[in-house]
């Protein structure tokens, strides 16, 4: 079993899919954990009952992190109650379910799928790590997506936003290591959560799942919740700037 005990971490969206899979696998592996959510307060206060029954603090707080100064509170409030910041995973994503040609797309849709998925990321981790360099240590954990190594069309602006991501882990994993902060990523494929299920739940879907997954299927929450604990652990110490591909093998890259 992997330990966290000791360890305090900030995910932010918790209350739901990868996110939430991930709260509930480090409170169990003996982590405190202070998770964001944004609007499903019912789901976050859920997540908090059911991670917090290994016993240790695990706590919702309320944020809209695509916001610079809110991120800022989100940080402060996590260092507050849990006394330090060990880890960091920048989980919280929006994705859109209908194709969108990029002549179509407008202004307001590029905006924010890249306030939510990039700038999110930047602004969680500029706040964070003031506290992991006074420590001299931290793991930070970023997720990008299949999308963001091979693109995808008409979903253009996601896959930019995730490729993006694989770049600022890369960058940052050189920049923060004389600190004593590794920077890693994990990229998920098809991952059967409430983002993708009205997809994958189709008779279309689940025969694009079935042919582009040689697994032939899309992964749990759980499944990509583990590597990311795998990763926070001590057994990954010397892993720094990699990326952690979890797709079934529907894309092979190094």
């Amino acid at each position: 079993m992997i330990s966290l005990a000791g360890k305090a971490a900030l995910i932010t969206g918790g209350s739901r899919g990868i996110g939430a899979a991930a709260v509930k696998l480090f409170a169990q592996a003996g982590a405190d954990v202070v998770f964001s959510y944004n609007s499903a307060k019912d789901a976050a206060r859920q997540i908090e009952q059911e991670a917090g029954k290994h016993g240790t603090r695990v706590e919702a707080f309320k944020a809209d992190v695509g916001k610079h100064e809110e991120n800022r509170k989100l940080v402060e409030q996590s260092i507050k109650r849990l006394g330090r910041l060990d880890i960091l995973v920048p989980n919280a994503g929006i994705w859109n379910l209908e194709d969108l040609a990029i002549e179509n797309m407008s202004e307001k849709q590029w905006d924010d799928m890249i306030r939510i998925n990039l700038k999110s990321v930047y602004s969680v981790i500029h706040f964070a790590v003031p506290q992991m360099i006074k420590q001299r240590s931290g793991k930070i954990i970023t997720i990008s997506s299949t999308a963001g190594q091979r693109g995808e069309s008409f979903h253009t602006h996601y896959g930019a936003s995730k490729g993006a991501v694989i770049s600022m882990t890369k960058g940052l994993s050189t920049e923060l290591a004389r600190h004593g902060i590794v920077v890693n990523c994990v990229a998920p494929g098809w991952v059967a959560t409430d983002m993708s299920n009205p997809v994958l739940n189709t008779k279309a879907g689940k025969k694009m799942a079935s042919g582009a997954i040689p697994l032939g299927r899309a992964a749990t929450a759980e499944e990509v919740a583990g590597p990311i604990l795998f990763l926070a652990s001590d057994l990954a110490n010397f892993i720094n700037g990699e990326i952690l591909n979890v797709n079934g093998g529907s894309v092979l890259c190094g």
